[in-house]
């Protein structure tokens, strides 16, 4: 029998993780709540002499900059399952925040907290710089292979669910507002595996 208690925790965690994998970024460090290296980010076009050539170049490669400093600060929040200590606000638009802060809030409700690391490789797949608003997309191929959830009352590793990819395709959005560009959505829904 499933009690009350057990259906907060599964619902919790499976919050926990889908946001948790959308928007973390591979941050180091080994669940001892220390933060980690930002995260690095593969840029779309291969090799130099393309990138060169690229005259939106500089600007994809700030969205990935904007994208990794995101990723590197949330997983500090899911690391202590907190966002106290973080700069979540310089590279996150309200929306993303709330997701962010909801996942924080079943987290914490659940007793979890992220360790391991999630890799990713992300590439910049559209960029309107004409609009007047410039508007990113952004692909990542997430990695799960050393991703852990970890309870911190029964002090032990949640398992992923058994029908979870352990890498798959997830889009994010940004927009640049005075500047600099900003993630303003993830869908933390995966799509098909990479």
């Amino acid at each position: 029998m499933v009690t009350a208690r057990q259906k907060r925790r599964a619902a919790a965690l499976s919050g926990a993780v889908a946001l948790a994998l959308a928007l973390a970024g591979c941050g180091g460090g080994g669940g001892d709540g220390k933060p980690s290296a930002a995260p690095s980010m593969a840029a779309s076009t291969p090799g130099a002499a393309k990138a060169s050539a690229d005259p939106q170049a500089a600007e994809k490669a700030a969205v990935l900059a904007a994208y990794g400093s995101m990723s590197a600060e949330q997983m500090k929040a899911y690391r202590a399952a907190d966002a106290k200590g973080t700069d979540l606000e310089k590279y996150a638009t309200a929306e993303a925040l709330g997701q962010i802060r909801n996942d924080l809030a079943r987290m914490k409700e659940a007793g979890t907290v992220v360790r391991g690391e999630i890799g990713h490789q992300a590439e910049v797949t559209a960029l309107d710089m004409e609009a007047k608003t410039p508007k990113a997309t952004l692909s990542d191929c997430v990695d799960l292979s050393k991703y852990e959830t970890y309870d911190t009352g029964a002090q032990k590793v949640i398992p992923l669910p058994t029908e979870q990819p352990l890498r798959y395709v997830m889009t994010a959005t940004a927009e640049r507002w005075d500047g600099r560009w900003m993630v303003t959505g993830i869908n933390p829904l995966g799509g098909p595996t990479c």
